[in-house]
């Protein structure tokens, strides 16, 4: 493996030199958080826009479902390599070249004509979003000083929350008074803007290039591995889970696949995933409690909305809105949160954090069909203040005892894993919801005595004096009586998760800023 040394050919190491600061701090910073902002907003802006595609396109809704799977999939097999990708390319380059490839990937996705070109199109905007987040995490952490760089961490955290809110609502908003395809034109402009900035304000910055051996097996088996989960996870309730074949084949396929790759990258001396990260102590358990909390957050983004237009009847705009109040206090709070951060355990924060979260969650598993716009509005508010708190701590504690040189690819790896966990949830959630529903719907329904005279004459009545019609009203009231049962099973359970978390929280040390506040310029 041969070593070069960018823009500092006579560094003999990178801790000897000169803490790189670009020429406008703020306008990187500008960049940066774009680049990042555009990237997760994309993860969320289809989803609401799917049947419209699927008109325009001509297909079905099940093909459609793939424009959000092959993006999931794609992102999921990137994400791991950023660490391999960073030593190979650097982290500015890669950063400039994955938010160009970005805005070309988009720019297809508009143009697309028919339903596979706009997959293919999709599994290639989320292959090169893969290292977007976690090297802007990097570059982020590496040019701001260390008093400030709480600050840096809190502003993309904050990014990462806000993003997949307005993802829907502004998928809809375009999809409803202009067409489908600028959801995805509208990353061209900023996708250039961010890496012209960030290609100029960066350029000179000392970065440790290697290049180490291809590891073709656990590329091999990570795409495999990776790939067929990502992709059961994806189809599984569509599918009806291993009630299907192809589940089951995605399934043995996934457990060979990541336990060949498992096996390999831990004994692999220049793996291309560097698994031996989880030998910090912070970066494991705080990935833990990430992956955990983040879990739980992201079911309770997904349940809200859906739960909000099965049983209330919103309207997907207004669903977005009903939910939009979870980000109101992370914005605000997000500037205080990291300059006072740090003055405080970090761990108490977070564990405050989680507690408001699962105070919230089960406040909602007390929520009936009668429930107006301002109560889940206010419960949404409230739990924002918990966001707040939660991802920045929650990301200092797991970066804190990585080398200056491993936070690109720890980075990279705890994202991949907080975005499998995300997957996990939603499938887990939703296939949780729908069983829940059914047994309610099947208790509930044991108590009506269907031959009774007084329960038809009762039934008779409802229906203004047709019997077929007013069955069809107590069946729908049992319907949504009993999924509003499995809502609230759910969101209990949510609530008793984020107070599990804590204990993880708790099993970090400190101190959780000495190796993140000595990353030099760069020296990646």
């Amino acid at each position: 493996m041969s070593t070069t040394t960018a823009d500092a050919p006579g560094a003999s190491a990178p801790a000897a030199q000169p803490a790189f600061r670009p020429p406008n701090l703020a306008l990187t910073t500008i960049g940066l958080a774009l680049a990042s902002f555009m990237q997760v907003l994309d993860i969320t802006i289809a989803n609401v826009s799917l049947p419209t595609i699927a008109g325009n396109l001509g297909a079905s809704s099940n093909q459609a479902t793939w424009v959000i799977t092959s993006f999931a999939v794609s992102n999921a097999i990137a994400l791991p390599l950023t660490g391999y990708m960073t030593r190979r390319f650097g982290e500015r380059k890669l950063f400039v070249w994955a938010t160009f490839a970005f805005v070309v990937a988009s720019l297809l996705c508009g143009l697309a004509s028919s339903m596979g070109f706009l997959v293919a199109a999709r599994a290639i905007q989320g292959f090169v979003a893969g290292p977007m987040y976690p090297v802007t995490q990097a570059l982020l952490i590496s040019i701001y000083p260390p008093a400030k760089r709480g600050q840096a961490i809190a502003l993309l955290a904050m990014v990462t929350v806000v993003a997949p809110i307005c993802g829907p609502i502004l998928g809809g908003w375009i999809t409803d008074n202009y067409s489908w395809e600028w959801i995805f034109f509208i990353n061209v402009p900023i996708g250039i803007f961010a890496s012209l900035v960030v290609a100029n304000q960066l350029r000179g910055r000392p970065e440790k290039l290697e290049t180490p051996k291809m590891d073709y097996v656990g590329l091999f088996t990570l795409i495999i591995g990776v790939g067929a989960l990502q992709t059961l996870l994806d189809l599984g309730n569509e599918e009806d889970w291993f009630e299907s074949t192809k589940i089951v084949w995605l399934g043995i396929t996934a457990v060979i696949g990541l336990a060949v790759f498992l096996i390999w990258e831990l004994t692999e001396k220049d793996p291309i995933v560097n698994l031996r990260l989880f030998r910090h102590r912070n970066f494991a358990f705080g990935t833990i409690a990430m992956v955990l909390g983040y879990s739980a957050f992201f079911a309770v983004g997904l349940l809200i909305p859906l739960w909000l237009q099965r049983n209330l009847g919103y309207t997907p705009i207004w669903a977005g809105f009903a939910t939009a109040p979870i980000g109101i206090l992370p914005v605000l709070l997000t500037p205080l949160v990291g300059k006072y951060a740090t003055r405080f355990d970090l761990r108490i924060l977070a564990s405050f954090a989680f507690m408001v979260m699962a105070f919230t969650s089960f406040l909602r598993s007390g929520f009936n069909l009668d429930v107006d716009f301002q109560h889940v509005s206010m419960v949404q508010l409230w739990m924002g203040l918990g966001v707040a708190l939660f991802f920045m701590p929650v990301l200092t504690i797991l970066l804190s005892d990585l080398e200056p040189h491993e936070i690109a690819a720890g980075s990279g790896l705890a994202t991949f894993c907080r975005t499998l966990g995300g997957s996990f949830a939603a499938s887990l959630t939703t296939w949780a919801w729908n069983q829940r529903s059914t047994l309610h719907h099947a208790q509930l329904t044991e108590h009506i005595p269907a031959h009774d005279p007084t329960m038809q004459q009762t039934v008779t009545a409802l229906g203004g004096g047709d019997l077929q019609r007013g069955a069809m009203l107590l069946e729908q009231m049992i319907a949504q009586q009993a999924t509003q049962i499995g809502f609230n099973e759910i969101f209990h359970l949510l609530g008793i998760l984020f107070l599990v978390v804590i204990a993880f929280v708790w099993m970090a040390k400190p101190p959780f800023a000495a190796k993140v506040g000595g990353a030099a310029a760069g020296g990646h």
